[in-house]
């Protein structure tokens, strides 16, 4: 059973970081585009940052231009576990941050088929 659990979220300050976890279980995080997504009550949800990888090459990332310089996302094949590093936090960071898997790299929402249940980021002072 393909299951996505995120961790590390939690409340800081604004210019503070913070790194997002995903740990992915029942596939292999290597063969799909990873992505992150934030989410707000009441608002569409966001892409923030994606990755994959194309047969042998290296992993290929892609951001929002919101978060861009910001944000910093990896991946950890051995642990099958996808990071997301934020620095920097603004308060429109704030919200909660889902893993998905997918087939295509993209920061728009449809293309991912399976989601996390998220980690909430609350950035205030």
């Amino acid at each position: 059973q393909l299951q996505l659990v995120e961790s590390g979220g939690g409340l800081v300050q604004p210019g503070g970081s913070l790194r997002l976890s995903c740990a992915a279980s029942g596939f292999d995080m290597s063969t799909h585009v990873m992505g992150w997504f934030r989410h707000v009550s009441g608002k569409e949800r966001e892409g923030v940052a994606y990755i994959w990888r194309y047969s042998a090459s290296p992993d290929y990332t892609g951001y929002s231009d919101r978060v861009r310089g910001r944000f910093t996302i990896s991946r950890d094949s051995e642990k099958n576990t996808v990071y997301l590093e934020m620095n920097s936090l603004e308060p429109e960071d704030t919200g909660v941050y889902h893993c998905a898997a997918g087939r295509s790299p993209t920061l728009g929402a449809s293309p991912y088929t399976n989601w996390g249940q998220g980690t909430q980021v609350t950035v205030s002072s």
